[in-house]
């Protein structure tokens, strides 16, 4: 059932199409046999055979043009009166007009199917069968005919520019097709795993900031006075769930640049002041020391990263943002209250790439009794000449 399927056509042009090939191959074949008005009988006993053989190859030539081609083999090129070139080897054979590449007026269509097979076929063992196979016809039709050595060429050719060079440009056709085809997913790939990426970023700078900043209200609430022991509870449990949600959140980044070596290099949202006012407005002690000058790109990210870290691992902390032409630091003291994020993260370390892509310096660690994140960034695009501030 499933072979009787592959024979049924996809659409009308599929049929119209064959209808023509085996009407074009009939013609043809009707043009190489007995005159039907002078010997109707022997054309009836040796033309509408080859035409209904003709019919059958064409009925399975689409799906499995191999067989097409073994169907076709009785009208292949087995008469050497005729060929594409006539050579003169008369100072290797007694003859001097051997034919090279004989051609029939079916020989078209067996180049045909032929480039079909190495087009379509994925294997080469089936192929290479029916090619053998091919060749013991040859080879019988030539001793049939006397085995003289203009014979063997004429034939060694008529395999050689009928089967095996059309079935090689289709095999390379399928190669080069195959190779594009793997290119195109290839790129679609990449991609893909770029906007994984760009969606890592967009989570971990927008939302991972607004949840730790959820994080900081619950923290101030569950310290603020006068409230009763199940608001105290509840802002905790909030501060918590805050808390779970960034480190799944986390996670699913994880997932989202697994593979992916695409690093986020373009900020998104709001100015830096505009950052450090929203949190400040969440119940977070910041200072902001934004020195005249051009703000460098890289300053958001900076802030935000350092703000969002200072939100996770030191609640109630206060926070001081430094922002200069050549330096962004951002240095928080103490935590106020237990922290409940986990170590670890993406975030450093795409914000560490970014930094190095820009020929910066970044450095991350204790600074008196909290934490500092503080880049050092290039001045018209060099590289720093001085190493980065550090506190002892």
């Amino acid at each position: 059932m499933k072979g009787l399927r592959r024979l049924r056509r996809e659409s009308r042009r599929q049929v119209v199409y064959d209808l023509l090939l085996w009407a074009g191959l009939g013609i043809f074949i009707a043009a190489m046999g007995p005159d039907p008005f002078v010997d109707p009988a022997a054309f009836g006993m040796v033309t509408a055979p080859r035409i209904a053989l003709a019919a059958v190859a064409v009925l399975v030539g689409r799906p499995w043009p191999l067989a097409a081609l073994v169907l076709l083999l009785p009208l292949g090129p087995w008469r050497f009166s005729e060929g594409f070139a006539t050579v003169d080897l008369s100072w290797l054979l007694p003859r001097r007009d051997v034919k090279i590449f004989p051609l029939l007026p079916t020989s078209p269509f067996i180049i045909w199917y032929a480039y079909l097979t190495g087009r379509r076929l994925p294997r080469i063992r089936p192929a290479l069968a029916a090619f053998c196979l091919i060749a013991v016809v040859g080879v019988t039709v030539v001793l049939t005919m006397g085995g003289d050595l203009a014979l063997w060429v004429s034939m060694g050719t008529a395999l050689v520019g009928t089967y095996l060079v059309p079935y090689l440009f289709g095999l390379l056709r399928r190669r080069l097709l195959q190779q594009r085809r793997q290119t195109r997913l290839s790129v679609e790939a990449q991609a893909r795993l770029r906007e994984r990426a760009r969606i890592a970023r967009d989570m971990h700078d927008s939302l991972g900031h607004d949840l730790a900043l959820i994080a900081v209200r619950a923290a101030g609430l569950e310290l603020a006075p006068g409230l009763g022991s199940a608001q105290v509870k509840a802002a905790g449990e909030l501060r918590i769930a805050a808390a779970d949600a960034t480190e799944r959140l986390r996670q699913i980044i994880g997932l989202l640049r697994e593979d992916s070596d695409a690093s986020p290099l373009s900020p998104v949202g709001e100015d830096v002041a505009e950052l450090v006012r929203r949190a400040g407005d969440s119940g977070m002690s910041i200072t902001l020391d934004l020195a005249p000058g051009p703000v460098p790109d890289l300053a958001r990210a900076v802030v935000q990263e350092g703000l969002t870290n200072a939100a996770k691992h030191a609640p109630g902390a206060a926070v001081e943002v430094t922002v200069s032409p050549q330096r962004v630091a951002v240095r928080n003291g103490p935590p106020r209250s237990r922290p409940t994020a986990l170590p670890g993260g993406l975030g450093l370390a795409g914000l560490r790439e970014r930094v190095r892509l820009a020929g910066g310096t970044l450095t991350a660690g204790p600074a008196d009794d909290g934490f500092e994140l503080a880049v050092i960034l290039p001045a018209g695009g060099e590289p720093p000449a001085f190493p980065p501030k550090t506190n002892k």
